[in-house]
C-alpha cells in the first residue's frame, strides 16, 4: 500500500519562507505525476504546482514566481518551496501523486502566514 508522508509546514511571517517535503513509502513507487494542491477554510482545494516524470512544470498564477516543485529522479519524492509568502498562502497543504492510474493523497500539512 502506498503512503503519502508529508512535512515541513508550520508558522512563518510574511515574507517568510518554507520548504514543504512528500515522501511516497510503501511498494515501489514511481509516479507519473506528483504536486501540490491547498485549501484555506471555507474554500475549495486548489492546485498549487505539479511536476511531471518528464520535468515539466505547472504553476497556479497565484504562486508563479515565488513557489518552486520539484522532485528526486525517482518521483517518488517531491518539494515545494515557498518564498516570499503572504497570508493568502495560508491552507492545508496536500501531496498528490498519479501512479498506474491511481491517486494517492496525504494528509495534509499546515501552512499558516501570520505575524
Amino acid at each position: 500500500q502506498v503512503q503519502l508522508v508529508e512535512s515541513g509546514g508550520g508558522l512563518v511571517q510574511p515574507g517568510g519562507s518554507l520548504r514543504l517535503s512528500c515522501a511516497a513509502s510503501g511498494n515501489i513507487f514511481s509516479a507519473t505525476v506528483m504536486g501540490w494542491y491547498r485549501q484555506a477554510p471555507g474554500k475549495q482545494r486548489e492546485l498549487v504546482a505539479y511536476v511531471t516524470d518528464d520535468g515539466s512544470t505547472v504553476y497556479a498564477e497565484s504562486v508563479k514566481g515565488r513557489f518552486t516543485i520539484s522532485s528526486d529522479n525517482a518521483m517518488s519524492t517531491v518539494f515545494l518551496r515557498m518564498n516570499n509568502l503572504n497570508p493568502g498562502d495560508t491552507a492545508v497543504y496536500y501531496c498528490n501523486a498519479a501512479n498506474n492510474g491511481k491517486i494517492y493523497w496525504g494528509q495534509g500539512t499546515q501552512v499558516t502566514v501570520s505575524t
